[in-house]
């Protein structure tokens, strides 16, 4: 066999790769599409992280307070999906030690109430691949507590450029985390260059779940926000809610076992119990439906498109790129509906400088469309929310938030992402908490006290190279978005 025979051979099995990967059937239970139940027992919960004028910062933080309490007592059954789970922060910035306080948490409840299941899932970043050691993880399982890191491999891939090379070359070889030597972004341990060549796959468990019972019933509570000490400071947004679609985040999390080759007596036992339905839907107060995967995409498309002349949509997130989501928004401000994006910069992240991209070459394409954009006001910080609301002229306000960035990787069955639809009354608790946190920062700006956001000239980027680097990266993979 020539050299140029054997080379067209490589290149012909690394597409053939590459391409089964990236279209391959999705394990089963993953975009999932939960239907509408009674909305029973809702609370909005919000992190905000204040900058006022004279330099100071405050942070009405209230995500994580929550899941600490709903652990605290917890009887029977607590499951906790995290994507960062580690307490990797940049040095010279308070942060709070998100990832201990939750590790003990759960230690110091399973010491409490040994019966009690607990069930941890999270994302194999936090040990880079199997690279290194977790010391909370380890803390862990030595309290009788399994943690199960999530495998992606049956995943589509999001980078098929790298990872056909890396399913050939690489994958073969696993990972041991007594042989590292390369300097670890996410701990002190070294860590292996099998760890690195992993990396650049770019896809993840990205979700933020915590279901536990909570007195009689059960309780679950979706997020942005992870237990990671340096994203202590971001402002994110979580619901937790009762009632039967607290049964459809466990199927969504049974699935995410069952791809990794794991499963829990407990958590299918509670979803094939059955709930009174009759009493939850008598003290409703909206409905909700619990979406992961390309199941969120369709839903926010659902809900862009029906926007019409006198609807309102507000949109708060830390990626903005998909361009079927861009496409949709341009097309609602056209036919009359009020648009607002409050978007993070993209400036920085932990401790490193940011190009801008994507949200900037975004934000561009939104303006010369006469769609108002602003901008969080941070330092250091990140604006994580992923939050899309919808306030019809008449009618209920719909509300779609949780793990998932508007970007393709989020969007298109190659991350995990779980997120929740809700419609509640306009002038419903919930949906006045989140426009009351929307109108905040979009209105308060330079002037103001707090400063809660920026005018869109402020981190403008007008650069044509930018902006196509940006759609190169959106349609490739090759990016960390």
């Amino acid at each position: 066999m020539t050299l140029k025979v054997l080379f067209a051979v490589i290149v012909l099995a690394l597409v053939g790769v590459g391409i089964y990967h990236s279209y391959k059937p999705l394990p089963p239970g993953i975009s999932y599409n939960g239907g509408a139940h009674p909305l029973s027992d809702a609370k909005l919960l919000i992190d905000t992280t204040i900058h006022h004028s004279d330099g100071s910062e405050t942070r009405d933080h209230e995500i994580f307070d929550e899941i600490l309490r709903l652990i605290g007592q917890a009887q029977s059954f607590v499951l906790v999906d995290m994507f960062l789970f580690n307490s990797s922060s940049p040095e010279g910035v308070e942060h709070r030690r998100l990832s201990e306080q939750l590790t003990q948490a759960l230690v110091n409840r399973k010491t409490e109430q040994p019966e009690l299941e607990i069930v941890v899932i999270s994302d194999p970043l936090n040990t880079l691949y199997g690279g290194s050691v977790s010391p909370w993880f380890q803390a862990l399982r030595q309290a009788g507590i399994p943690v199960t890191e999530t495998n992606l491999r049956p995943l589509r891939d999001s980078n098929p450029a790298w990872s056909a090379i890396w399913r050939v070359c690489c994958q073969w070889f696993g990972n041991n985390a007594e042989s590292g030597w390369l300097p670890n972004a996410l701990g002190t341990e070294p860590v292996t260059i099998r760890s690195y060549l992993a990396l650049p796959n770019f896809k993840a468990n990205h979700r933020k779940v915590l279901v536990a019972d909570d007195g009689d019933t059960l309780r679950a509570l979706i997020t942005s926000a992870n237990p990671h000490d340096g994203s202590s400071r971001h402002s994110n947004v979580a619901i937790s809610f009762t009632g039967p679609a607290v049964i459809d985040v466990l199927k969504g999390e049974q699935a995410v076992l069952a791809m990794s080759r794991q499963s829990n007596a407990a958590l299918n036992k509670l979803i094939n119990q059955k709930m009174p339905p009759q009493a939850i839907a008598e003290n409703a107060a909206g409905t909700i439906a619990v979406k992961t995967e390309s199941a969120i995409r369709d839903t926010a498309l659902e809900m862009i498109s029906s926007a019409q002349n006198g609807s309102q949509l507000d949109l708060a997130f830390f990626y903005l790129s998909h361009r079927e989501i861009v496409t949709a928004l341009l097309d609602a401000h056209k036919r009359g509906a009020k648009v607002r994006v409050l978007l993070d910069a993209n400036n920085e992240a932990f401790g490193h400088q940011k190009s801008g991209i994507p949200n900037r070459q975004v934000a561009l394409e939104l303006h010369k469309a006469d769609i108002p954009v602003r901008w969080c006001n941070t330092s250091g910080e990140q604006c994580h929310s992923k939050l899309l609301m919808l306030h019809p002229s008449t009618g209920p306000t719909e509300i779609l938030l949780g793990s998932a960035n508007f970007t393709r990787r989020n969007l298109d069955d190659l991350n995990l992402e779980t997120n929740v639809w809700v419609s509640v009354a306009s002038d419903s608790v919930l949906a006045t908490k989140a426009k009351s946190f929307f109108d905040r920062q979009w209105q308060s700006g330079p002037g103001s006290d707090p400063i809660m956001s920026l005018p869109y000239e402020h981190w403008a980027d007008d650069s044509a190279l930018r902006y196509w680097r940006y759609r190169l990266m959106e349609a490739t993979g090759l990016s960390t978005f």
